[in-house]
This record gives C-alpha cells, sequence and structure tokens, in this order.
C-alpha cells in the first residue's frame, strides 16, 4: 500500500481542496484514481477527508491501494528510450503519444508501453505494476519524459519535481518576436471558465513561472529556449500566448498561420536534469531536436532572417 508524505510548501490564491493538490500539484494520482484506489489522508496528524481545504505549512499524509488500473492494456509499444534501469525509465516520447489512457485514448499510451515493458522485466510480479508515470507532456510535445517502476522511485522522483529541484529545458517555434530578448513570465494560470479544456492566466488560479530566452529569430518567427519552474497544464503555451508569441502549430492557444498551414504543434521537451533513485548526484537527459523543428528552421532561413 503506497504512502506519502510532505509539507504544502506551494503558496496559493487560496486554499485548495486536498484532492485537488494531490492530483494537480503532486500528481500522484488522477481524480479519477484518488476515488478508485481509496485515497485516505490526514493533515497534521489528523484523518480528514479528501474535500478538506488545506493551505501552505501543513503536513499531508496520504495511503492509498496499490492497484493497477483495470483497465489498463500491456501493449509492446515503440519507444525511443534513452536510458533504463530496473528503477526507472527515461524516454524520448514521440509526437502524438498520449501519456495516460482517457477518454477515446484507452490504447496505444505512454501507460500502455511501460505497463508491458515493467511485466516483462519482473514476470512474478506483474500482478502488482503499474506504470509510474511521475510528469506529464501534452500528447503533441515531444521529448524527454521520466517514469518510475515501483512506488519508491516514483515517490523519490515525484519529490523531486514537487520541492523544484529537477531542471526542465524546453525549445519553442513561436509566432512573433519576444519584446526581450531573455526575461521572465510569472502568472497565475487556471482553468478557462469559458472553455474547461483551456487553460488561462487568472488571478484566481495557481502560481506559474517561465524563464524564456530567444535563441534565433526571424520575421515574425522565433526559436527560444524555455526553462519552466512550475509545472502547470498547459503553463508553457498558455504563458507564450500571453507574452503575444503563442508556439507555432497550437491549435488551442496560437493563431492559424499561412506560411505554415499543416506545422504540428512546435514544442519540444530539449533535457531533464534530474538524481535517480539510489543515486546522490543528478544526470542531465536530452532528446535530440526533432526533425518537424530542424525543417521550419531551414525553411524560415531560406528567407529573410533577422539574425
Amino acid at each position: 500500500m503506497p504512502k506519502f508524505s510532505c509539507v504544502i510548501k506551494e503558496q496559493t490564491p487560496s486554499p485548495l481542496r486536498l484532492d485537488r493538490y494531490v492530483s494537480e500539484n503532486l500528481r500522484l494520482l488522477s481524480r479519477s484514481q484518488i476515488k478508485a484506489r481509496s485515497l485516505k489522508a490526514s493533515v497534521n496528524g489528523k484523518e480528514v477527508k479528501i474535500s478538506r481545504l488545506v493551505k501552505e505549512g501543513e503536513l499531508i499524509e496520504l495511503v492509498w491501494d496499490d492497484q493497477p488500473p483495470l483497465e489498463l492494456v500491456p501493449q509492446d509499444l515503440p519507444l525511443d528510450i534513452l536510458y533504463e534501469d530496473d528503477q526507472c525509465v527515461v524516454i524520448n516520447k514521440s509526437q502524438g503519444m498520449v501519456v495516460h489512457p482517457g477518454a477515446g485514448n484507452r490504447q496505444g499510451t505512454l501507460a500502455n508501453a511501460l505497463y508491458f515493458r515493467r511485466i516483462n522485466k519482473n514476470v512474478n510480479e506483474a500482478k502488482s505494476m503499474r506504470p509510474g508515470i511521475v510528469h506529464r507532456l501534452d500528447k503533441e510535445t515531444s521529448g524527454v519524459i521520466i517514469a518510475a517502476y515501483n512506488d519508491e522511485a516514483h515517490a523519490f522522483l515525484a519529490d523531486q519535481f514537487k520541492s523544484r529541484k529537477t531542471r526542465k529545458n524546453y525549445i519553442a517555434i513561436v509566432q512573433g518576436n519576444p519584446e526581450e530578448i531573455k526575461g521572465r513570465i510569472e502568472t497565475f494560470i487556471a482553468r478557462d471558465p469559458k472553455d474547461r479544456k483551456r487553460f488561462t492566466v487568472s488571478a484566481n488560479g495557481r502560481s506559474a513561472f517561465t524563464a524564456y530566452k530567444v535563441i534565433k529569430n526571424w520575421e515574425n518567427y522565433s526559436l527560444l529556449l524555455l526553462r519552466p519552474r512550475t509545472g502547470r497544464t498547459h503553463q508553457l503555451r498558455v504563458h507564450l500566448r500571453y507574452i503575444g508569441s503563442p508556439v507555432l502549430g497550437d491549435p488551442v492557444y496560437g493563431n492559424p498561420d499561412s506560411l505554415f498551414p499543416d506545422v504540428s504543434l512546435m514544442l519540444h521537451s530539449k533535457s531533464l536534469a534530474v538524481t535517480l533513485p539510489g543515486e546522490t548526484e543528478e544526470k542531465i537527459f536530452t532528446a535530440p531536436v526533432p526533425d518537424r523543428f530542424i525543417a521550419v528552421i531551414e525553411k524560415l532561413d531560406r528567407m529573410r532572417p533577422n539574425g
């Protein structure tokens, strides 16, 4: 039965429900998994309902049933493995691959592939195994992602993401040219009340921080290096739209583009610095620049580069 405890360090505009904190901040379990796995919680040593409001400085202790999702089917899917041991695996996720099963995506996901790999690595433990997704990438975002093969490794890695000890670098080709060559974007992000599938900058949201640097620019386009310090859903895409330079090819937050009408989302998780379970020094894992980036850059270079 997995256990997890921590002191809440995040400052939030208002207290959050405990179940939301577990799913959205800690990302230990999804909202559906919280119910399916009978999550039980204590705050400051006292057992509470998962609907309780929590705030900075409180000690939370969690325990839940360790059962593989019944709907998860192991699948032998091709993966670009950057690193693997008995406790975790680092993958260069392809664009278009969904990380978690959901409505309309019960199979063909990264979770299906990881469940298959774990079963084949430890046949005798197959019934107790589940994929340990530590953090997420959007379906159309490619690049480095790490997953755990057991609950201890998952907790070790998840704590680094929660305490912001990991270092994540992304690259993006965006529409427009940011006013500053490098800068910081600090806002609060919340679900868009007009469209629950979108997120937006809102005073009622959760704090989000992104540092950026312009690597190269052209007329009306730029190549950026992005360093998010927080991991809010759609954070980079929302932040880049907020500064007037949405990601090229973003069907949700971007704008139609006559020069690249059929381009896909130009966002890539380039590298991840993280300490692996059982080690004390961090390692840096890097995914190569995708072909779709190279094609767009070469086309822009053939036109009128600004620098």
